[in-house]
């Protein structure tokens, strides 16, 4: 009995050890991703109406770019979810340069796409490359937590949120406590170095607070429903796009080049590029007190949409936090309530909709927005999570059934 303890400690200590180290480099490598991420942003946006109209051709050299160096990478985050559930052993090393480049030929050229998915892939990647070095093979699933841990804090720098985040997605309903030592370890590790090396986060004191009365807690729970049947469409949206537009167009080139074309000429129809890129000017927009239109975040979404179903890279999470955020306004006008708080809540909150996760988004807010409407965000984001209808943006997440649990136990 006290030999497997000691063994089960050592362990985690192997692994936490493993993990920092891990952290420092997918820190590193997000910095640099994040930074030219940025840099290529504010290229976009000087140029509109120069590079847009190139959208379908970026796409082909996307699609040309993983035929040629690595075909399987095109699974993206399905790699990371099979790598967590055993089902595979290894993550191709090429997939770091290629979504990395992808991305940014995306951004570049007007597709509206997030980021993070890049970075949990990053984090995976980078996690089974060096578990294999190190022999670190007993538990796969704790290296691909403390991976995708990694790859979301280096990125947002909220090492709390990535580190929930990571435990809870693979499996929805279900934490691998095991991990989480090494998943801080990676996180915070992550975050400190990107933040080190120059790369910002994005945060804003909200000082806005509700009264703990009935009328409040009431509109909340109206909060917590439009967040999470919105979150819970983008998901179901999004899987379903993805399908139906592999059926019309079997061909990736083909498809990315006729979706591209119609995705250019909306892009620059729809307010000269307002939805391209990542979302961060309706974000900025919403929370500096800008025009917020009350279809920002329905067009946000269908674009958001269309450029990942046609095979744009990217992700998905920086695009739900503008969409949440936008409507989180529009909802703000309606119930009478303060515009910067309840936009706030909606950034949380359809991220945590769409991903079908609760944890994450609540410790989101936290460390984005500040503790003081901590009570705000569990009650949102806990409803928000009840209402999506259990969709997910992860089209390989697995779902946690309790009964099947005891069944086997």
């Amino acid at each position: 009995m006290i030999r497997k303890t000691y063994d089960n400690y050592r362990e985690i200590l192997l692994y936490t050890i493993a993990a920092a180290f891990i952290g420092m480099i997918v820190g590193m490598i997000d910095t640099v991703f994040g930074r030219v991420l940025l840099q290529i942003s504010e290229i976009r946006d000087n140029h509109v109406m120069k590079l847009v109209p190139f959208l379908p051709v970026a796409g082909i050299a996307i699609m040309l770019l993983y035929r040629k160096y690595s075909k399987e990478s095109l699974k993206g985050m399905t790699l990371v979810f099979e790598a967590g559930h055993g089902e595979r052993e290894r993550i191709p090393k090429m997939l770091i340069p290629l979504v990395m480049v992808s991305t940014w030929i995306t951004h570049l050229f007007g597709g509206s796409a997030g980021r993070e998915g890049v970075a949990v892939q990053i984090g995976a990647a980078v996690t089974h490359t060096v578990g294999r070095h190190m022999k670190l093979y007993k538990n796969p699933r704790t290296l691909v937590v403390i991976g995708m841990a990694a790859g979301f804090a280096g990125l947002f720098q909220t090492p709390l949120a990535a580190t929930f985040f990571a435990m809870e997605v693979l499996v929805a309903g279900s934490l691998l406590y095991e991990a989480l030592l090494p998943a801080l370890a990676a996180s915070f590790a992550a975050s400190y170095t990107s933040h080190f090396l120059g790369l910002e986060k994005f945060s804003i004191a909200v000082t806005d607070t509700l009264d703990p009365s009935a009328a409040s807690v009431g509109k909340l729970i109206v909060l917590g429903i439009a967040f999470g049947i919105t979150g819970g469409i983008f998901a179901h949206l999004l899987g379903s796009s993805k399908k139906f537009f592999a059926k019309i167009f079997s061909d990736p080139v083909k498809r990315i080049f006729v979706m591209g074309c119609g995705l250019a000429i909306v892009l620059l129809v729809l307010h000269v590029g307002r939805y391209c890129g990542l979302g961060t000017n309706l974000i900025h927009a919403g929370f500096s007190g800008e025009k917020i239109y009350a279809y920002d975040w329905i067009l946000k979404s269908a674009l958001t949409i269309l450029t990942l179903s046609a095979g744009f890279q990217g992700g998905e999470v920086t695009p739900l936090f503008s969409i949440g955020s936008s409507l989180g306004i529009v909802l703000a006008h309606l119930l009478g309530m303060p515009p910067v708080l309840i936009a706030s809540l909606g950034y949380a909150a359809v991220f945590g909709s769409a991903t079908n996760t609760l944890l994450a988004p609540i410790l989101i807010g936290a460390e984005v927005f500040g503790p003081d409407n901590i009570i705000s965000f569990v009650v949102v984001c806990s409803i928000a999570y009840v209402f999506n209808g259990d969709k997910t943006i992860y089209g390989s997440q697995k779902k946690f059934n309790y009964f099947e649990s005891i069944q086997d136990n």
